[in-house]
């Protein structure tokens, strides 16, 4: 099996590959990718804000892997996804078990290794079940109408229902899918694989997922506590950050991060978690706000905070990377200009990763709205950067009551 080795957001690159390479990874849109016009037989390759690695199968050709390097370190990668999906039980220090690991799926399956073995150490997590079958004796409740519909007054077989305390439960089924899912990708590393292989016998009497179907759901509780972690990386993994899907004779299997998406979720995340000491409510992805009086003109800002009484304090958006190399997108700023003119505010809000200036603001002319760009330095500790997050939220406290 080949490779192909990027950076996010690196430069181009010129490799030599074959045509059915090339237009593999276009049609992929993993990265951009098109001949080169001056070098026949190569292809520019240039990665996104994608990561990860995927292995492409092409009938008629060898399978390779595509793998994509964060520009972040891999740990501080695991930080920001882990806050995102679960405040209180993310790390905050510098325990995010990645071992020596600087690739992204490697790093990910030694970290779920650990965080499923931690949860598994005391056996499989019970829990009841609702299940409904015909049997010859009553277990449970009768389901009279099912009973009528179905046997037509016949005595047997009986149509019950009964809480079965049982493994297979939603959370063990979902360790089986993510756990089968790593085994299946390329890049895990031999001695994680045969711990994970091991684990996976551990769950023979759990039901797998059904391919294509949604996640079971499962609750927090004092009873699941210890698998509370390796839940948050599993259902990372199987929804959405993954990517598994055949086109034609092309298929790709592997796992893929947006970095776009993963900051967005972190910063309005974390941001939501400080604005709490100051009331009010903020509402990530926010509904109902319109440019137009009609309403036909949506908008979906990545975070509005309320007051109490439900009117906007202050608005929020969050950009990954600005798409000029000199300086901050102006269509950013006319992004933010109708999120403020909409809700009615004064100041907006435009937070990226790092960027060319710490804190910049615009004060726009006729409108007497101040638009703000902050950068946040996602390569400081953790606790340095909640505490950053913790001034802008201190900020826009601030700000709202001028």
């Amino acid at each position: 099996m080949t490779g192909i080795h990027l950076v996010e957001h690196a430069p181009a690159v010129r490799l030599p590959l074959p045509a059915a390479v090339g237009q593999a990874l276009a049609a992929s849109r993993i990265v951009e990718a098109a001949p080169d016009p001056a070098l026949p037989g190569h292809w520019k390759l240039r990665a996104g804000s994608k990561v990860g690695a995927v292995t492409f199968r092409l009938a008629g050709i060898q399978d390779f892997t595509l793998r994509i390097t964060p520009k972040v370190p891999v740990a501080r990668l695991f930080f920001l996804m882990g806050y995102a999906l679960s405040p209180s039980t993310a790390p905050t220090g510098h325990d995010v078990d990645t071992a020596e690991h600087t690739e992204v799926l490697p790093a990910f399956a030694h970290a779920y290794e650990r965080q499923l073995s931690r949860a598994l150490g005391q056996g499989l997590v019970q829990g009841y079940r609702t299940t409904e079958e015909s049997a010859l004796v009553v277990r449970g409740r009768v389901r009279e109408g099912d009973q009528i519909r179905r046997r037509f007054g016949q005595p047997l077989p009986v149509e019950i229902t009964y809480d079965a305390y049982t493994t297979d439960i939603p959370e063990n089924r979902i360790l089986r899918a993510a756990t089968e899912r790593l085994l299946r990708m390329p890049d895990v590393p031999h001695d994680v694989r045969r711990r994970l292989a091991h684990h996976r016998a551990r769950f023979s009497d759990v039901a797998p997922l059904v391919r294509g179907q949604a996640l079971p759901a499962w609750r927090p509780t004092r009873l699941n506590a210890r698998c509370h972690r390796a839940l948050r990386l599993a259902e990372a993994l199987l929804r959405g950050a993954s990517s598994e899907h055949g086109e034609g004779p092309l298929r790709v299997e592997g796992f893929l991060f947006d970095m776009n998406r993963l900051f967005e979720d972190f910063l309005c995340t974390a941001l939501r978690e400080a604005l709490a000491a100051y009331g009010g409510r903020a509402e990530l992805q926010a509904k109902g706000i319109h440019l137009d009086h009609r309403g036909t003109v949506r908008m979906r800002p990545d975070l509005v905070w309320y007051t109490d009484q439900g009117s906007a304090r202050a608005v929020v958006d969050a950009k990954y990377k600005a798409r000029k190399p000199e300086g901050f997108p102006e269509a950013d700023l006319y992004q933010m200009l109708a999120y403020c003119t909409a809700l009615g505010l004064p100041e907006g809000h435009l937070v990226y990763a790092k960027g060319t200036e710490p804190h910049t603001v615009h004060r726009v002319r006729n409108a007497d709205v101040l638009l703000h760009q902050h950068a946040l330095d996602l390569d400081q500790p953790p606790d340095a950067l909640l505490r950053d997050i913790g001034d802008l939220a201190a900020q826009l406290a601030t700000s709202a009551l001028v």
